[in-house]
């Protein structure tokens, strides 16, 4: 068994994984000015909660997009579990054909999604992922990651709104029963949802358009569950689709 890592702008995802099999998935909040011990701290609670001996951990794997902090996470894991963790990286064996401009540009997690994709879902596939920021990345038909896109995030475009007017007020992330809002809070869900679920519809459409054929559609990350449902193109919801791309990874490396 082996504990994977993700760690995002806005959370870190942690989930154990037994070949193909996921015990569990959880959140915890990224903070940059935590300690090692306070890390060490968040995947012991986790662990015991699952109930998931420490001896059977034979392995660890960390994907990162916030790069100062994975040495206090890798020093956590290390005096946790003592076993040094995989980093999704440069030197990483992938499978991947990246065409990009700078392929180690492309972020881990996109990577590692893309990974998760062509083994589950095959190709050409777009795989959308709702964290800090929206991304869509492309794999056309001969299973090459051919580039992506970046909308701002559905809690960006909620925080940034909020900040920036003196009148509105913060609120939940829920569909309301209309698009046409008949009071403040209801016009900015409405705003907040179905603008991320238009976009997504119309970003799949151009996307369908310029390869000149049709993808399946996936999609993962904090925020699909609340946009996707309101989606009108066929999308499939996938939340473990990061930890399965971090375990196919894991064993592809493992020495």
């Amino acid at each position: 068994m082996i504990l994977a890592i993700d760690a995002g702008n806005t959370n870190i995802v942690v989930g154990c994984i037994d070949n193909e099999k996921i015990f569990f998935v959880e959140r915890i909040a990224t903070e940059n000015n935590k300690t090692e011990l306070q890390y060490l701290i968040d995947f012991k609670t986790i662990l015991e909660i699952h109930s998931i001996p420490f001896s059977e951990l034979d392995g660890a794997i960390l994907s990162s997009v916030v790069p100062h902090i994975n040495n206090v996470m890798i020093k956590a894991v290390e005096k946790l579990l003592g076993i040094t963790p995989i980093i999704v990286g440069p030197g990483v064996k992938t499978g991947l054909n990246i065409f990009m401009d700078n392929p180690a540009q492309v972020g881990s997690d996109l990577i590692v999604n893309a990974v998760a994709g062509l083994k589950y879902y095959g190709a050409p596939l777009v795989i959308i992922d709702m964290g800090t920021a929206t991304t869509i990345s492309v794999l056309d038909e001969k299973k090459s990651y051919v580039g992506g896109v970046i909308i701002p995030g559905v809690m960006v475009s909620l925080n940034a709104l909020v900040e920036r007017t003196s009148q509105l007020p913060d609120i939940a992330v829920t569909a309301p029963r209309k698009v046409v809002g008949k009071n403040t809070i209801d016009s900015m869900k409405s705003g907040i949802v179905f603008s991320q679920a238009s976009a997504l519809d119309g970003m799949i459409d151009r996307i369908w358009e310029e390869l000149e054929y049709k993808t399946a559609v996936v999609a993962t990350g904090g925020m699909a569950g609340a946009v996707i449902p309101h989606c009108h193109h066929e999308i499939i919801p996938d939340n473990e689709l990061t930890l399965k791309g971090l375990s196919l990874l894991y064993y592809k490396n493992r020495t």
